[in-house]
């Protein structure tokens, strides 16, 4: 897990606050948090936990993952696969054993591209087994 950074995590909620539009009073009681709790967040003095973050993301109207990379308890590729993830199990197009095949298949799918990206074992001789035994 990447380390926690409060710092960019209280200018990251600052910026998306103003950029609602939400005075921090308007954003703690939006989110359910004292008003001198979110200014000791949004100044890198105190260390939100994760309900409390999606609270926040919640009250925003942002993804609840983007501030758990913000504040370093997802990386970028976990952002990615939750995401993902979250977009299937929202679909109200498909039905709940759709959303499961599906599922099934992009973790297939990102297993298989795991093992291609994993470096070969150095005591493999270059061309497999064959190389080691020619059938000439």
């Amino acid at each position: 897990m990447a380390s926690l950074n409060v710092g960019n995590l209280g200018e990251y909620l600052r910026e998306q606050r103003r950029q609602a539009q939400l005075s921090l009073r308007q954003l703690a009681d939006a989110a359910g948090v004292s008003n001198p709790y979110l200014s000791q967040i949004e100044r890198g003095l105190r260390k939100p936990s994760a309900d409390i973050l999606q609270q926040l993301a919640k009250a925003l109207r942002i993804s609840a993952e983007t501030l758990y990379v913000q504040a370093g308890i997802l990386d970028e590729r976990d952002r990615d696969e939750v995401e993902t993830r979250a977009v299937i199990l929202g679909d109200p197009s498909i039905n709940e054993r759709q959303k499961q095949v599906l599922l099934q298949i992009y973790d297939s799918f990102r297993k298989e591209n795991a093992a291609e990206a994993e470096p070969a074992d150095p005591s493999d001789p270059p061309g497999g087994d064959d190389a080691m035994h020619p059938t000439n």
